[in-house]
């Protein structure tokens, strides 16, 4: 019926998957421990709908501070509006904050931005030839950050 697509477009329901949101999930959609200056786990599933990835965070850095939350990664599309082009997400943690990020997948070269695309505050890793392994930092404006390997166990 006409007016059933008409209610899926205000609610913001999508038709199909995005490809590039596609490819990003099959790439990290698992289970990943890691290690290196960060040590924990972090769980990538599809949310319900295959519209969003929700990652879940349980990390220790290398300071001691524990830091747990979830992550709604995927396009944004405000009520009554197109998808955004950009692959986006909101990092909510046990400390309170509330971190946009913006994603990027190059062959095997993963770039998530702090804030938005180009960012100073960013993260790069390389996904090994298994696809079971990302290796990367984020680096920091002032010449600091943190290196961590993940690896896939499941």
């Amino acid at each position: 019926m006409a007016g059933d697509n008409n209610v899926a477009r205000a609610h913001g329901r999508a038709t199909e998957l995005a490809p590039d949101l596609g490819r990003l999930g099959s790439r990290l959609v698992g289970t990943w421990e890691l290690s290196g200056d960060v040590r924990g786990k972090v769980t990538y599933e599809w949310m319900e709908g295959g519209c969003f990835l929700i990652q879940g965070v349980d990390l220790r850095h290398q300071d001691g501070r524990r830091i747990t939350g979830i992550e709604v990664i995927g396009h944004e599309r405000p009520f009554g509006a197109e998808p955004s082009e950009e692959v986006k997400s909101r990092f909510y943690s046990n400390t309170g904050a509330t971190l946009d990020f913006v994603y990027e997948l190059e062959g095997d070269t993963m770039t998530i931005w702090a804030g938005e695309r180009y960012a100073p505050v960013y993260f790069r890793g390389t996904f090994g030839d298994d696809g079971d392994t990302l290796t990367g930092a984020w680096h920091y404006p002032d010449g600091g950050g943190y290196g961590a390997t993940y690896t896939r166990v499941g």
